[in-house]
Protein backbone atom coordinates (compact mmCIF):
# COMPACT_ATOMS: atom_id res chain seq x y z
CA UNK A 1 0.00 0.00 0.00
CA UNK A 2 1.41 3.39 -0.98
CA UNK A 3 1.90 6.10 1.60
CA UNK A 4 1.40 9.76 0.73
CA UNK A 5 2.98 12.74 2.49
CA UNK A 6 2.37 16.47 2.08
CA UNK A 7 4.94 19.14 1.26
CA UNK A 8 4.08 22.83 1.10
CA UNK A 9 5.90 26.15 1.34
CA UNK A 10 6.09 28.74 4.09
CA UNK A 11 3.60 31.09 2.44
CA UNK A 12 0.89 28.77 3.77
CA UNK A 13 1.47 30.65 7.05
CA UNK A 14 0.71 27.56 9.13
CA UNK A 15 0.56 28.28 12.87
CA UNK A 16 3.52 27.15 14.94
CA UNK A 17 3.46 23.41 15.53
CA UNK A 18 0.77 22.64 12.95
CA UNK A 19 3.09 21.30 10.26
CA UNK A 20 4.87 19.07 12.77
CA UNK A 21 1.59 17.77 14.18
CA UNK A 22 0.27 16.88 10.72
CA UNK A 23 3.57 15.62 9.34
CA UNK A 24 3.74 18.31 6.65
CA UNK A 25 7.18 19.35 5.37
CA UNK A 26 7.54 23.09 4.76
CA UNK A 27 10.01 24.46 2.21
CA UNK A 28 11.01 28.12 2.75
CA UNK A 29 11.31 30.73 0.04
CA UNK A 30 14.14 33.30 0.09
CA UNK A 31 14.38 36.96 1.05
CA UNK A 32 17.13 39.27 -0.19
CA UNK A 33 17.95 42.48 1.68
CA UNK A 34 20.34 44.90 0.01
CA UNK A 35 23.57 44.98 1.98
CA UNK A 36 22.75 41.77 3.85
CA UNK A 37 22.45 39.17 1.12
CA UNK A 38 19.92 36.36 0.66
CA UNK A 39 18.54 34.23 3.46
CA UNK A 40 15.84 31.62 3.78
CA UNK A 41 12.61 33.25 4.91
CA UNK A 42 12.76 31.32 8.19
CA UNK A 43 15.94 33.29 9.02
CA UNK A 44 14.16 36.64 9.07
CA UNK A 45 11.03 37.42 11.05
CA UNK A 46 7.89 39.15 9.80
CA UNK A 47 8.58 41.90 12.35
CA UNK A 48 12.05 42.47 10.87
CA UNK A 49 10.57 42.69 7.38
CA UNK A 50 7.98 45.22 8.53
CA UNK A 51 10.66 47.28 10.29
CA UNK A 52 13.04 47.28 7.31
CA UNK A 53 10.28 48.30 4.91
CA UNK A 54 9.03 51.03 7.25
CA UNK A 55 12.29 52.57 8.43
CA UNK A 56 15.14 51.60 6.11
CA UNK A 57 16.22 52.52 2.61
CA UNK A 58 17.33 48.92 2.04
CA UNK A 59 15.64 47.23 -0.89
CA UNK A 60 14.04 43.84 -0.39
CA UNK A 61 13.17 41.14 -2.89
CA UNK A 62 12.17 37.49 -2.81
CA UNK A 63 12.91 34.34 -4.76
CA UNK A 64 11.54 30.84 -5.05
CA UNK A 65 13.20 27.74 -3.66
CA UNK A 66 15.52 26.10 -6.19
CA UNK A 67 14.56 22.78 -7.80
CA UNK A 68 17.49 21.28 -5.89
CA UNK A 69 15.98 22.37 -2.59
CA UNK A 70 12.78 20.60 -3.53
CA UNK A 71 14.67 17.46 -4.55
CA UNK A 72 16.37 17.47 -1.15
CA UNK A 73 13.07 18.05 0.64
CA UNK A 74 11.28 15.25 -1.22
CA UNK A 75 14.07 12.77 -0.57
CA UNK A 76 14.20 13.75 3.09
CA UNK A 77 10.45 13.21 3.47
CA UNK A 78 10.64 9.83 1.76
CA UNK A 79 13.55 8.70 3.92
CA UNK A 80 12.02 9.89 7.20
CA UNK A 81 8.49 8.62 6.64
CA UNK A 82 8.79 5.76 4.19
CA UNK A 83 6.45 7.58 1.79
CA UNK A 84 6.56 6.58 -1.85
CA UNK A 85 4.29 9.39 -3.07
CA UNK A 86 4.33 13.09 -2.24
CA UNK A 87 1.75 15.79 -2.86
CA UNK A 88 3.53 19.14 -3.07
CA UNK A 89 1.04 22.02 -2.77
CA UNK A 90 2.15 25.61 -3.20
CA UNK A 91 1.20 29.24 -3.53
CA UNK A 92 -0.27 30.49 -6.77
CA UNK A 93 1.91 30.01 -9.81
CA UNK A 94 0.67 33.38 -11.05
CA UNK A 95 2.64 35.21 -8.34
CA UNK A 96 5.64 32.91 -7.81
CA UNK A 97 7.84 30.42 -9.63
CA UNK A 98 7.64 28.01 -6.70
CA UNK A 99 5.29 25.63 -8.52
CA UNK A 100 7.62 25.57 -11.51
CA UNK A 101 10.59 24.71 -9.27
CA UNK A 102 8.60 21.91 -7.65
CA UNK A 103 7.69 20.53 -11.08
CA UNK A 104 11.34 20.54 -12.18
CA UNK A 105 12.23 18.61 -9.03
CA UNK A 106 9.39 16.18 -9.70
CA UNK A 107 10.73 15.52 -13.18
CA UNK A 108 14.26 14.98 -11.86
CA UNK A 109 12.98 12.34 -9.43
CA UNK A 110 10.88 10.47 -12.00
CA UNK A 111 11.41 6.76 -11.49
CA UNK A 112 12.70 7.28 -7.95
CA UNK A 113 9.72 8.93 -6.25
CA UNK A 114 6.22 9.91 -7.34
CA UNK A 115 5.45 13.59 -6.78
CA UNK A 116 2.16 15.32 -7.59
CA UNK A 117 2.47 19.11 -7.69
CA UNK A 118 -0.58 21.24 -6.93
CA UNK A 119 -0.82 24.90 -7.93
CA UNK A 120 -3.27 26.04 -5.25
CA UNK A 121 -3.91 29.43 -6.93
CA UNK A 122 -4.00 30.91 -3.41
CA UNK A 123 -1.63 31.74 -0.55
CA UNK A 124 -1.70 32.34 3.19
CA UNK A 125 -4.13 30.29 5.23
CA UNK A 126 -6.23 29.69 2.12
CA UNK A 127 -3.33 27.40 1.23
CA UNK A 128 -2.74 26.46 4.85
CA UNK A 129 -6.26 25.19 5.47
CA UNK A 130 -6.17 23.27 2.17
CA UNK A 131 -2.87 21.63 3.11
CA UNK A 132 -4.25 20.67 6.52
CA UNK A 133 -7.23 19.02 4.84
CA UNK A 134 -4.91 17.19 2.46
CA UNK A 135 -2.71 15.98 5.31
CA UNK A 136 -5.74 14.63 7.14
CA UNK A 137 -6.84 12.80 3.99
CA UNK A 138 -3.36 11.34 3.56
CA UNK A 139 -3.31 10.20 7.19
CA UNK A 140 -6.59 8.37 6.58
CA UNK A 141 -4.99 6.42 3.73
CA UNK A 142 -6.00 8.45 0.67
CA UNK A 143 -3.75 8.14 -2.37
CA UNK A 144 -1.88 10.99 -4.01
CA UNK A 145 -4.55 11.79 -6.61
CA UNK A 146 -7.28 11.98 -3.97
CA UNK A 147 -5.12 14.04 -1.62
CA UNK A 148 -4.30 16.47 -4.43
CA UNK A 149 -8.00 16.77 -5.22
CA UNK A 150 -8.80 17.51 -1.58
CA UNK A 151 -6.19 20.27 -1.52
CA UNK A 152 -7.42 21.77 -4.79
CA UNK A 153 -11.09 21.72 -3.75
CA UNK A 154 -10.41 23.36 -0.40
CA UNK A 155 -8.22 26.03 -1.96
CA UNK A 156 -10.80 26.78 -4.65
CA UNK A 157 -13.56 27.12 -2.04
CA UNK A 158 -11.66 29.75 -0.05
CA UNK A 159 -11.95 33.52 -0.30
CA UNK A 160 -9.16 35.97 0.50
CA UNK A 161 -9.22 39.74 0.91
CA UNK A 162 -6.51 42.05 2.11
CA UNK A 163 -5.85 45.67 2.83
CA UNK A 164 -2.48 47.30 2.16
CA UNK A 165 -1.43 50.79 3.20
CA UNK A 166 0.21 51.31 -0.18
CA UNK A 167 0.38 49.50 -3.50
CA UNK A 168 4.04 50.44 -3.87
CA UNK A 169 5.45 47.18 -2.48
CA UNK A 170 3.27 45.07 -4.76
CA UNK A 171 4.28 47.22 -7.72
CA UNK A 172 8.01 47.01 -6.96
CA UNK A 173 7.89 43.25 -6.60
CA UNK A 174 5.92 42.71 -9.79
CA UNK A 175 3.07 40.97 -7.93
CA UNK A 176 0.48 43.68 -8.36
CA UNK A 177 -1.53 41.76 -10.98
CA UNK A 178 -4.81 43.35 -12.04
CA UNK A 179 -4.51 45.93 -9.25
CA UNK A 180 -2.00 47.74 -11.49
CA UNK A 181 -4.94 49.76 -12.76
CA UNK A 182 -5.05 51.50 -9.38
CA UNK A 183 -1.46 52.74 -9.50
CA UNK A 184 -1.34 56.44 -10.22
CA UNK A 185 -4.95 56.98 -9.18
CA UNK A 186 -5.92 59.45 -6.50
CA UNK A 187 -3.47 59.33 -3.59
CA UNK A 188 -6.29 59.14 -1.07
CA UNK A 189 -7.48 55.78 -2.42
CA UNK A 190 -7.24 52.88 0.04
CA UNK A 191 -7.72 49.71 -2.00
CA UNK A 192 -9.30 46.51 -0.79
CA UNK A 193 -7.72 43.68 -2.77
CA UNK A 194 -8.57 40.05 -3.38
CA UNK A 195 -7.07 36.94 -4.94
CA UNK A 196 -8.93 35.76 -8.01
CA UNK A 197 -7.69 33.14 -10.47
CA UNK A 198 -4.41 33.18 -8.59
CA UNK A 199 -3.76 36.89 -9.14
CA UNK A 200 -4.18 40.07 -7.14
CA UNK A 201 -7.32 41.92 -8.18
CA UNK A 202 -8.81 45.20 -6.95
CA UNK A 203 -12.01 44.47 -5.06
CA UNK A 204 -13.07 47.93 -3.99
CA UNK A 205 -11.70 51.45 -3.66
CA UNK A 206 -12.51 53.60 -0.65
CA UNK A 207 -11.12 56.82 0.77
CA UNK A 208 -9.96 55.81 4.24
CA UNK A 209 -8.34 52.90 6.03
CA UNK A 210 -11.29 52.61 8.40
CA UNK A 211 -13.73 52.28 5.50
CA UNK A 212 -11.51 49.72 3.77
CA UNK A 213 -11.40 47.55 6.90
CA UNK A 214 -15.14 47.92 7.40
CA UNK A 215 -15.73 46.70 3.87
CA UNK A 216 -13.30 43.84 4.45
CA UNK A 217 -15.41 42.77 7.43
CA UNK A 218 -18.61 43.09 5.39
CA UNK A 219 -17.28 40.89 2.60
CA UNK A 220 -15.89 38.25 4.94
CA UNK A 221 -19.12 38.13 6.96
CA UNK A 222 -21.15 37.78 3.76
CA UNK A 223 -18.94 34.89 2.62
CA UNK A 224 -19.43 33.13 5.96
CA UNK A 225 -23.19 33.61 5.74
CA UNK A 226 -23.23 32.28 2.18
CA UNK A 227 -21.29 29.15 3.17
CA UNK A 228 -23.54 28.51 6.15
CA UNK A 229 -26.61 28.87 3.95
CA UNK A 230 -25.21 25.95 1.95
CA UNK A 231 -24.76 23.93 5.14
CA UNK A 232 -20.97 24.16 5.10
CA UNK A 233 -18.61 24.41 8.05
CA UNK A 234 -16.38 27.48 7.85
CA UNK A 235 -12.97 28.47 9.19
CA UNK A 236 -11.50 31.94 9.19
CA UNK A 237 -8.03 33.45 9.56
CA UNK A 238 -6.71 36.98 9.95
CA UNK A 239 -3.24 37.81 8.62
CA UNK A 240 -1.10 40.78 9.55
CA UNK A 241 2.31 42.30 9.02
CA UNK A 242 3.44 44.84 11.59
CA UNK A 243 -0.16 45.35 12.67
CA UNK A 244 -0.75 42.97 15.57
CA UNK A 245 -3.05 45.28 17.51
CA UNK A 246 -5.14 46.11 14.45
CA UNK A 247 -5.35 42.39 13.61
CA UNK A 248 -6.64 41.61 17.10
CA UNK A 249 -9.28 44.33 16.73
CA UNK A 250 -10.23 43.01 13.29
CA UNK A 251 -10.51 39.46 14.61
CA UNK A 252 -12.73 40.68 17.44
CA UNK A 253 -15.03 42.50 15.04
CA UNK A 254 -15.25 39.45 12.78
CA UNK A 255 -16.08 37.23 15.75
CA UNK A 256 -18.87 39.59 16.80
CA UNK A 257 -20.28 39.58 13.25
CA UNK A 258 -19.97 35.87 12.50
CA UNK A 259 -19.65 33.96 15.77
CA UNK A 260 -16.41 32.44 14.46
CA UNK A 261 -13.15 32.92 16.33
CA UNK A 262 -10.58 33.72 13.64
CA UNK A 263 -7.09 32.31 13.74
CA UNK A 264 -4.67 35.27 13.82
CA UNK A 265 -1.30 34.68 12.16
CA UNK A 266 1.56 36.80 10.88
CA UNK A 267 2.18 36.81 7.16
CA UNK A 268 5.20 34.86 6.02
CA UNK A 269 8.14 37.23 5.44
CA UNK A 270 8.12 36.52 1.69
CA UNK A 271 4.50 37.64 1.35
CA UNK A 272 5.16 40.58 3.65
CA UNK A 273 7.94 41.91 1.43
CA UNK A 274 5.35 42.38 -1.33
CA UNK A 275 2.45 43.72 0.74
CA UNK A 276 4.30 45.96 3.18
CA UNK A 277 3.82 46.93 6.83
CA UNK A 278 0.26 47.51 7.96
CA UNK A 279 -1.14 44.72 5.82
CA UNK A 280 -4.30 43.06 7.11
CA UNK A 281 -5.95 40.10 5.41
CA UNK A 282 -8.88 37.78 5.96
CA UNK A 283 -9.30 34.23 4.68
CA UNK A 284 -12.71 32.55 4.74
CA UNK A 285 -12.37 28.81 4.16
CA UNK A 286 -15.56 26.76 3.80
CA UNK A 287 -15.34 22.98 4.09
CA UNK A 288 -16.39 21.82 0.59
CA UNK A 289 -18.56 18.75 0.19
Amino acid sequence: MSRTQLVTDATACLPRGTAERLGVAVVPLHVTVSGRGTVQAREITPAEVADILATSSARMSTSRPSPGEFVDAYRDVAERTGADTIVSAHLSGAVSGTVEAAELARDELAGELTVEVVDSRVLGMALGYAVCAGAEAAASGAGAADVAEVVSRHAAASRTWFYVDTLEHLRRGGRIGRAAALVGSALAIKPLLTLRDGEVHPEERVRTRAKALARLVDRAAAAVEEARAEGLEVRMAVHELGAAEAAADLAGTLQERTGLEPLVTELDPVVGVHTGPGTLGVVVAPEPR
